[in-house]
């Protein structure tokens, strides 16, 4: 009899946009490509319409999928909703989890699983796994608005992790940050996100370009550092050193926007994969400053695509990005991000191509998705051995 498992969570690509939603489409689609049956619980909209199909699945990986969506509350805007809502939401989810036959495994993504985890607290009846990605509440905040937004959601996430019986940590300062709150390192196993093989630059002929390119992806949010970008850029810019085109893809705000600059490109929000691809390949340089982060989807993307990388030292990233394929930086440091971009505009153009070589290096070794199921497989099939079940993965 095969494995089945149930993956909660708030919402699944390309219905809701996000890191752990886009966790979620891949972890579906490339446990079922293993043999692993699953049933998906996802958020919808109170406005739309309740459907059980799914987009992006060939009819292989539909033979073990299962999809149940979950209507996600909206309620009144008032500090602390955020939590209120996933509260009643993982209770909805509670709701139909139980009328379902019992799963091998429940693997959790943030608070999709909190009241499941509040009535298996005495029972133990069905092993749990969760993954809180980036644990940006325990992270270093840009001001005093998105600390306080930090306390307030740091005891609930503590009990959640307290409560599964495994955390799935990202790596590196995340685990750290999980060891302190569950103080048993052996609960916790390290598994990166993964990226699809498409995304690999196969053949790349790196261009020499004789402007370097460098890219930015994301919303304009305060914990993605893109103001202390902003505020390097208008330095350089009004400096010697202009040698530079700068590209943004992401909704940037207008008002938000570097005026009268031929070298600084905004594309806005770009949902088309392949035009992504594109502006990746023809770059050099990935810039991501933030102030938090799990491990992103974007750096691996522009690894894959051939690009180096300039980031900061937080969440994961150093999972993916060190000397050899890039720059880290503390968080919030404009004089480091200032001295990052000179160093990559100034570098040596045989060292700049070893870089990128190594980031698609990097990428063949460790963040394929193809090998980041088939890690949650057999970390799975021990956790259930430890709980002397007898299972049959494939």
């Amino acid at each position: 009899m095969r494995t089945k498992i149930s993956l909660l969570t708030d919402g699944i690509y390309p219905y809701k946009m996000g890191g752990m939603q886009k966790h979620s489409y891949y972890l579906a689609k490339y446990l079922a490509r293993e043999g692993v049956k699953v049933d998906v619980y996802h958020a919808i909209s109170e406005e739309e319409k309740l459907t059980k199909e799914a987009e992006g699945f060939t009819p292989e990986e539909l033979n073990n999928l299962r999809f149940l969506p979950v209507r996600f509350p909206n309620t009144k805007r008032y500090p602390g909703h955020y939590i209120r809502e996933n509260y009643i939401y993982s209770k909805r989810v509670y709701q139909q989890f139980i009328q379902q036959p019992l799963p091998d495994f429940v693997y959790i993504q943030g608070f999709s699983g909190w009241y499941l985890l509040k009535r298996n607290k005495s029972k133990k009846i069905i092993k749990t796994g969760i993954n809180f990605h980036g644990l940006e509440m325990f992270q270093k905040a840009p001001n005093q608005k998105v600390k306080l937004e930090h306390y307030l959601l740091r005891p609930w996430t503590k009990w959640n992790l307290q409560h599964s019986d495994i955390i799935f940590s990202l790596g590196n300062k995340l685990t750290k940050i999980q060891q302190k709150i569950r103080q048993t390192p052996s609960k916790i196993i390290e598994i990166p996100i993964g990226i699809t093989e498409d995304w690999l630059f196969t053949n790349p002929e790196f261009n020499q370009n004789t402007l370097r390119k460098f890219v930015y992806i994301g919303r304009y949010e305060r914990r993605k550092g893109i103001e202390e970008l902003t505020t390097v850029l208008n330095n350089l810019l009004n400096g010697p050193t202009t040698n530079f085109e700068f590209h943004f893809i992401g909704p940037i705000p207008e008002k938000k926007q570097i005026k009268g600059m031929t070298n600084l490109i905004y594309h806005g929000e770009v949902r088309n994969e392949n035009k992504i691809k594109a502006i990746l390949r023809e770059a050099d340089v990935l810039v991501c400053p933030s102030w938090s982060e799990g491990m992103p989807t974007v750096i691996l993307e522009a690894m894959a695509s051939g690009c180096a990388i300039i980031a900061t030292d937080v969440g994961a990233v150093s999972e993916q990005v060190d000397s050899s394929n890039g720059i880290i930086i503390p968080p919030g440091n404009k004089p480091a991000l200032k001295n990052a971009l000179l160093e990559m505009l100034n570098i040596n153009e045989n060292l700049l191509q070893r870089m990128k070589y190594n980031s698609i290096f990097r990428i063949k070794e460790k963040f394929l998705w193809e090998k980041v199921a088939k890690d949650t497989i057999k970390e799975i099939k021990h956790i259930m051995k430890d709980n002397n079940q007898q299972i049959k993965l494939h």
